[in-house]
């Protein structure tokens, strides 16, 4: 009994860790603020689209996971539901950018509500492919992704080499 209770409180460890992941990869490319809404930007400020945002992150983790060639196939099966995720919040942005008229409250509400629709529809893809890597993970990988996702932060870890 104790197995199964260890085992539900991982995945959903796993879930929260991959819910806040996800959430930091697309609100920061987002862009899209409640005071932001209806107001131009300077032109002196790049948005960068979650699809770029994506391919950096994607780079960055890959590099910070030390992917070996057996994990490949599963890396590549995350990276490409994070692409189909990244292009899906793109085009949401999309549609709103071409809707020049300024939000009121409601409307406001409406599409943050959308947005995280998206973004618990995208979680849900993207658990799978995300666990099946983990699994595969050795104990070194694991430990540099948790601290990856409880962090935030990206690059090289330092390694502890026991000789």
């Amino acid at each position: 009994m104790k197995r199964k209770t260890n085992a539900f409180a991982l995945q959903a460890t796993l879930v929260l860790v991959m819910v806040a992941f996800l959430s930091t990869i697309f609100l920061a490319g987002a862009n899209n603020s409640f005071a932001a809404s209806g107001k131009k930007k300077s032109q002196d400020m790049t948005r960068t689209s979650a699809v770029e945002h994506t391919e950096a992150q994607l780079k960055q983790l890959q590099g910070s996971l030390n992917i070996t060639e057996a994990q490949q196939e599963l890396w590549n099966n995350l990276a490409q539901v994070m692409r189909e995720n990244a292009k899906d919040m793109d085009a949401i942005k999309k549609d709103r950018a071409e809707k020049t008229e300024p939000m009121n409250a409601v409307e406001h509400m409406k599409f943050h509500s959308q947005i995280t629709q998206s973004h618990l529809a995208q979680m849900n893809k993207l658990i799978p492919p995300f666990e099946a890597l983990y699994v595969s993970m050795s104990d070194e990988q694991k430990k540099i992704t948790d601290t990856t996702f409880r962090t935030g932060k990206y690059g090289k870890h330092k390694r502890h080499n026991k000789k």
